[in-house]
This record gives structure tokens, sequence and C-alpha cells, in this order.
């Protein structure tokens, strides 16, 4: 138990750590049930996001319903607002997201409800007090390809995060079995470690994880992101040649790259600047960030800076993110300074 344990012996932020578990589950079951009514070879074709943009909206309402039922004072950092589904012009798009939402959940909300929902994730962030950070689908690109996002909630506090939850609906449960079953959830309270279960198993399901203990980096394996919009993939593979790196890169969208790292999937995380001017938003980091943290590893960006949370939406203090196992994780750092200072 951790040291933040309560007097009554319950563990620290035990219903926060439940609460988080159930918003990522029913979350996830939407998105599943979006793909399956919305996404199909025509809208693939034609590069139609609209389905990603239904899941959005219905994850984010249904996230956000969830914990204003349980921590009704908790402010939450969220990616979308509700302005797109209001009046004549989102008519479509909001009857959708209701149909989705009531077709997934026990208690039906109505079309105000549900706006108002999404609309509490307008939270500005900062450096005390609590809030919550949601990304209600993080990869669009490979939900619509039926491929990896995820759906990411963390509990930050005073600045630091102190839970994190990631729901990757297509994610094997065992990486050796890639055509096995699908579905893992990961969570890490702060002091606790991190676990995993399959998707929509019950708490005894849980199972500890952790990094690799890969010393050697010519043994490691890089996981990156498959849009070369979100990561310099040349850079990568400069830095891989540094470390003595000849294993293929393992290519997935998503907060799914950190849980594939934090259970030894893969050994090295590298979201590198695509550009100068680009800014990481905290959504996309934080539960991932803890849950690597948790399993053994090591977050910073490309100086070997911590994520600095308290800042507000943006993780704006820091460039691109390098996560890896704490054995080699210097020695990653090192090559990718190495390779950016001969870029520059």
């Amino acid at each position: 138990m951790s040291a933040r344990a309560c007097a009554t012996g319950m563990a620290y932020l035990a219903k926060e750590r439940a609460a988080a578990i159930e918003a990522v589950e029913s979350a996830s079951r939407v998105c599943k049930a979006v793909f399956k009514k919305l996404v199909t070879d025509e809208t693939l074709t034609k590069k139609d996001k609209s389905p990603v943009t239904v899941a959005d909206f219905s994850a984010q309402a249904v996230v956000n319903s969830i914990l204003e039922k349980h921590f009704p004072d908790d402010a939450i950092v969220g990616e979308e607002d509700a302005k797109d589904l209001r009046g004549d012009e989102g008519r479509v798009l909001r009857e959708r997201v209701v149909e989705l939402v009531n077709s997934t959940t026990k208690h039906p909300m109505s079309a105000d409800e549900i706006l108002r929902a999404i609309d509490r994730g307008q939270y500005a962030g900062g450096p005390t007090g609590r809030h919550w950070a949601l990304d209600p689908i993080d990869g669009t690109k490979g939900f619509l390809r039926g491929e990896q996002f995820a759906v990411c909630l963390a509990l930050i506090v005073d600045g630091q995060v102190r839970l994190g939850v990631v729901g990757c609906p297509n994610l094997p449960y065992d990486i050796t079995k890639p055509d096995g079953e699908r579905g893992v959830l990961a969570v890490a309270v702060e002091g606790q470690g991190a676990f995993q279960k399959r998707l929509g198993a019950d708490l005894s399901d849980e199972t500890r994880i952790s990094v690799s203990n890969v010393m050697e980096t010519r043994n490691a394996s890089f996981c990156e992101s498959v849009e070369a919009a979100h990561a310099s993939h040349s850079d990568n593979a400069k830095i891989a040649e540094l470390l003595g790196i000849t294993k293929q890169p393992v290519r997935m969208d998503s907060q799914c790259k950190y849980v594939a790292v934090a259970r030894g999937d893969a050994d090295i995380y590298l979201r590198l600047p695509s550009s100068n001017t680009y800014v990481e938003k905290i959504w996309d980091h934080a539960a991932g960030n803890i849950i690597m943290q948790e399993a053994g590893g090591r977050v910073s960006d490309i100086d070997g800076k911590q994520l600095d949370f308290s800042i507000g939406r943006t993780l704006s203090a820091n460039k691109g993110v390098v996560a890896a196992g704490a054995g080699i994780f210097d020695m990653v750092i090192a090559a990718v300074k190495a390779t950016l200072a001969n870029k520059n």
C-alpha cells in the first residue's frame, strides 16, 4: 500500500482509480459501437472523418458524466467542446451522438445533458488543485483504420500526474499472439505500480506490468508513431543507428505506445518534434506518462527534463517525448541529443 494510504486503510486514490476505470471502459464501449455502426469501406475511401468526430464527442460525454457523478467538484481538461453540436447546424451530428451514447449506457441522457457533459472539459489546467485530463480518442487515424487508438484519462493534483488509465480496445492482450484476444486496459496510481487487464474484465484480472530489463541498446526496439507528422521517422532512424539498434520499429498510433513499452513489448518510445512550433497537449501524455513510470521506466522531453503538467492545457515547457527503461534511458537521451545537435 502507498505511503499515501488513508487512515481507514483504503489505498491512495482508490475511489478515483475505480471511477477512472469505469469511465474509460464505458467510453471504449462507445468507441467500438461507433466503429461498428459508422466506419465502412466508403468512409475510409472518402477519408471521411465524421465517425471519429461522433466517437470523440460521445466518449467525452460518457467520461465526463461518470466523473461528475463521482466527483462533482472536479475540473476536467478535455480535448472537445460542444459548440459544433448546437443549433440547427449541429442537429444531425448531435442526434448521432445522443443515439450512440444512449445505446451503450445504463442511464439514458438527454441531448442537453450530453452537451453539458462535453462542455465540462473546458478547464484551463494549472499548478494547483486537482483536475482530470481526457483524450476521448487518441489516435484518430488508427481508429478509422481499425487499428490502434486509446481512451486516455489522468488525474493531476497540484501539477503532478497521480493516476492514469489508458483503454486500448484493439491492442492484443499478448503481443506474441497478434491474432489472439484484443482489448487492454492499463492503469497506474502514484507509488502503487502499473497493471493491465482485459478490457471489460473485473479487477481480479489485473496483472502487474513492467518495462523490459534490456540493458544494451543494441538489443532494444523502438515504438513510434505511424504518422510521420507526429514524429520524425528519419531522426528516429539516425538515433537507432547510433544505438546499434537493428530491429524494425513497432509502429502504432496513440498512447498505446506507452502501454506497449510499459509492458515490455518494445523498449523505447520516441516522439521527436516534427516542427519548431508544435506544442504537445497534456491529454496526449499524462496517462501514459505515469503508467510508464510506475512500470519502472523513465519519461522526459528531448533535453532530459521531466514533462511539466502544471502549466495549463499544453506541455509548453517541453519539446518532444522520450520514454525508455531505466537501464538504457541515459544512453537513449544522449543519442537523441547528439542526433538533434548534428541536425541543427
